[in-house]
């Protein structure tokens, strides 16, 4: 069940320590907002000072109030923190919020002071927001403890950020959002996002849970809380760029970044991942009503037919498709419609709509009643005929009243049917499109984001949930190739044939074990191929043997592999390999390997261990997956079996916590199973 939050959302009385008249202080704010709700519970101020704020009397303590405090908001300068928190824990607090700054930001004295106040807090039984946070509110419970008011709604916001909170409420309200819960993270010393996320989806009164973080403290625990959320989590979040600060030593470390493990979390818990504040909004909009389309398949709506050319790029650019209409569908909107409009898809009205307005509503009722589509985009002018921004749009009184009643034809047919509808209106703001928004239908002002609106409420590509951590198993004390190999096969993992060698007798030796073709490596070097240290189809003997003179002559390396080449002419070459996070643990990358892995770089990442029926649908999503299935005469190979390869190469870095990179590549997969033909590990 997670943590118990509830005095932080719904305490039995609130003091605000360092309650202020003066405008310039934060604890004036605070205060403020707190006493608004006076009526729902006991709010006292307390100033060193006594006196009064805000017209009330101020206590000097918190002692002094002469009774116990459930929540305390401490907002006092940083040398007298520990000193204010000790008192509200005196005093019973259950709920700490710790808008005092100068802590873990500052750095290493900072965080030893933190991780103290935080200990303190935990060994009383107690919770704390923060510290250098701004403050909470939740409108269900009229608890307002931040420095603005945040209109009431569905939507609960966990933020590092005050002012995108500020930015966001502007953004709601054309779309008739607001906020059922506002949490400044702050520095997470106790309560953290993963704990606030968890308790918010318990949360009645929250329909969705908007988040904005710029760091995960523990972002697999974020995942795995968003995968069972039951509601629509949707994240911003900054500084995704190519993060990595070591020097990776794998193709796989150096072909990961921060930005794919963030995305690859969010697409495995089912979060939806957004990159601005205008595109959190549009996803949020779309998802407020708890529609979700059960297909990909999108009709379009126009009364112009470059609005629906437009609109059908914008779709499909979203990932979703803009299927031709069925027979019976077009004779349904064929009937509503006269003789040159376009009933394909997209449908266009072709001008009818300033004919009859009505004639929107007709065909709106008979595209979500088709069974090959899956929502629907009304784009173009509709709005315009009530409508006069700017000196443009306006049809006359009559045509403004029709318009008016086919927006609430509209909305009675969308209540009727469980499909999305989407509108993007040249006139988003106008009576008719306003009448939308109050039937809970989003409208756009652009074409591009009423297509991601439908993107949101599209069926996740892959399933939602993560796979747990396997148990960790005996940690490797040596990662050389061999030795890396020799675990992988013990995994379950098939390799070709292979034995170390040091001189030429033991390498005429391995001649007489298996026969050639050969291939020969250098042991010890991080990238033989580079380095030249990988001679391949070496046909007998004496082909090996030269070659082990030549490469030795020129690296000197005090051992060589010498394994069966194995067949490539039917195969094709793909890279596995799982890179560890600190954030968020094993994060495995599958694509197209080879020497081609860097160069190509089609390559897709989950987080690790990854079941084999997770893999096939990585494989599938490849642009190069086409190869998967035989291209010009070539066979199709055993994506099965390259499917549980991948599941063994997840599963096993999962279990081995010291290694920081694993690497198979490349993972031959032929018509009947796989081969690995090399492997490398880097220890953390």
């Amino acid at each position: 069940m997670g943590r118990d939050l509830s005095a932080l959302f719904d305490p039995i009385s609130v003091a605000v320590v360092g309650a202020s008249d003066d405008p310039a202080k934060y604890g004036h704010a605070i205060a403020a907002q707190a006493v608004r709700a006076n009526g729902r519970r006991p709010v006292h101020l307390v100033n060193r000072r006594g006196g009064t704020v805000l017209g009330r009397t101020a206590a000097p303590s918190l002692r002094a109030i002469g009774e116990p405090v459930d929540l305390a908001v401490v907002s006092v300068p940083a040398a007298g923190f520990e000193a204010a928190v000790e008192e509200a824990l005196d005093c019973g607090a259950r709920a700490i919020v710790a808008i005092t700054a100068g802590f873990a930001e500052t750095g290493a004295a900072g965080r030893a002071r933190q991780r103290a106040v935080a200990e303190r807090v935990r060994a009383a039984g107690a919770v704390m927001v923060g510290p250098n946070c701004l403050g909470l509110a939740d409108n269900t419970t009229d608890l307002f403890l931040a420095s603005d008011t945040f209109t009431p709604g569905g939507v609960a916001l966990l933020s590092q950020s005050g002012n995108l909170a500020l930015e966001l409420q502007l953004r709601f309200r054309p779309h008739g959002l607001g906020f059922s819960r506002f949490v400044s993270l702050g520095n997470q010393a106790d309560v953290t996002l993963v704990d606030l996320l968890a308790d918010c989806a318990r949360h009645e009164g929250s329909r969705a849970i908007a988040v904005y973080a710029e760091d995960f403290a523990d972002g697999r625990a974020f995942a795995e809380a968003a995968s069972v959320a039951g509601k629509p989590v949707v994240l911003l979040t900054a500084g995704r760029g190519d993060a990595s600060a070591r020097s990776a030593q794998s193709h796989t470390g150096a072909l990961t970044t921060s930005a794919d493990i963030v995305a690859a979390a969010c697409r495995d818990a089912g979060v939806e991942l957004v990159a601005t504040p205008r595109e959190l909004t549009v996803v949020l909009a779309s998802l407020a009503g708890g529609r979700r389309a059960a297909g990909r398949r999108v009709a379009v709506l126009t009364d112009g037919g470059g609005h629906g050319v437009i609109a059908a790029d914008a779709v499909e650019a979203a990932g979703l498709a803009v299927p031709e209409l069925e027979p019976p569908t077009r004779r349904r909107v064929r009937e509503a419609l006269w003789e040159q409009s376009a009933v394909g898809n997209p449908v266009d009205l072709a001008g009818m709509g300033e004919q009859d307005p009505g004639s929107y509503a007709a065909t709106v009722a008979a595209l979500l009643a088709a069974e090959e589509t899956d929502a629907v985009l009304m784009t173009g002018y509709f709005g315009g005929y009530a409508a006069a921004e700017d000196g443009l749009g306006g049809g006359g009184a009559t045509l403004a009243d029709g318009e008016q009643e086919a927006a609430r034809l509209i909305a009675a047919h969308h209540r009727a049917t469980a499909k999305p509808l989407v509108v993007q209106s040249m006139y988003p703001h106008s009576p008719s499109c306003r009448t939308l928004v109050s039937a809970g239908i989003p409208v756009f002002g652009a074409t591009e984001d009423a297509a991601r609106a439908l993107a949101a409420t599209a069926p996740a590509a892959y399933g939602i949930g993560l796979t747990p951590l396997p148990r960790t198993a005996g940690p490797l004390r040596e990662t050389g190739y061999l030795e890396t190999r020799r675990a992988l096969e013990a995994a379950g993992l098939p390799f070709p044939a292979a034995r170390e060698v040091r001189d030429e007798a033991e390498l005429l030796a391995v001649t007489r074990e298996f026969a050639g073709p050969y291939v020969l490596k250098a042991l010890h070097l991080l990238h033989k191929s580079d380095a030249g240290g990988v001679a391949l189809g070496l046909a007998d003997p004496d082909e090996l043997l030269a070659a082990f003179r030549a490469m030795n002559a020129r690296l000197g390396a005090p051992s060589y592999s010498v394994e069966a080449m194995a067949d490539l002419s039917d195969g094709v070459e793909l890279i596995v390999g799982v890179d560890r996070d600190p954030r968020f643990g094993p994060v495995a990358m599958v694509g197209l390997g080879g020497v081609l892995a860097e160069p190509l770089r089609d390559v897709t990442f989950t987080l690790a261990p990854v079941p084999a029926d997770r893999a096939l649908r990585l494989l599938r999503d490849l642009r190069t997956a086409a190869l998967l299935d035989g291209v010009r005469g070539r066979p199709a190979v055993d994506v099965t079996a390259a499917a549980r390869a991948i599941e063994t190469v997840t599963a096993f870095a999962a279990a081995h916590p010291e290694i920081a990179e694993l690497e198979v590549n490349p993972l031959l997969v032929r018509p009947t199973g796989v081969l690995a033909l090399d492997s490398r590990a880097v220890l953390a």
